[in-house]
């Protein structure tokens, strides 16, 4: 699919060679980050078909941005970080237009009274638990703590996150504090209570 000279490129690399005409340079640019950025919108909107629509237009955007502004993506980012700010913004025009998505801003105040030096809810889920419940569990979550879940899956910092979702890093933290709890239990009612999930204090 893709020449083998591209391979061990960095993808500032891939991006220029792209800009000049490598079609095949863009094509290891999705390859390499397809499963990361596909599982991401899946996770999202839940639904196959509709995250493979999203996905689509997701690259399309990556190919205008590039191609049109050649100034939007700076090579000092990560790019995956950038394709993936870029497939939120897709999922969430998706849901406002189905008047299903709500920011969740009137709780922001709320968030931002957590002390700074609040312990992180960065845990790492059990690779050994059963996946499906977890996957199930993480599915019925607040879109919210859904979405801080998932981008944290994806290897988001969580100032990061904060930028990326437009709020602070203490809401962010909050909202993955509270997805930690509920998927606590979640996973005791199913009977998959991870060993290595403590519950933030």
């Amino acid at each position: 699919m893709t020449r083998g000279i591209h391979t061990n490129l960095s993808e500032a690399e891939l991006i220029q060679r792209y800009l000049k005409g490598d079609q095949a340079a863009f094509a290891l640019l999705v390859h390499r980050h397809k499963d990361r950025v596909f599982g991401f919108l899946l996770g999202i909107v839940r639904d196959r078909e509709v995250a493979n629509d999203l996905f689509q237009e997701t690259w399309l955007k990556v190919i205008n941005a590039l191609n049109c502004r050649r100034g939007s993506y700076e090579h000092s980012g990560r790019f995956v970080y950038w394709v993936i700010r870029i497939a939120r913004n897709a999922a969430l025009d998706h849901f406002r237009r189905q008047g299903r998505w709500q920011d969740s801003r009137s709780d922001d105040t709320y968030w931002d009274r957590l002390p700074d030096d609040a312990p992180l809810p960065d845990t790492t889920l059990s690779m050994n638990e059963d996946l499906v419940c977890l996957e199930r569990s993480i599915a019925g979550l607040p879109a919210a703590q859904r979405e801080v879940v998932l981008l944290r899956q994806e290897g988001l910092t969580f100032r990061e996150i904060a930028e990326l979702t437009d709020v602070s890093i203490n809401t962010a933290l909050g909202r993955m504090r509270y997805a930690l709890i509920n998927l606590r239990k979640a996973m005791q009612a199913a009977g998959h209570m991870p060993r290595q999930m403590p519950v933030p204090a």
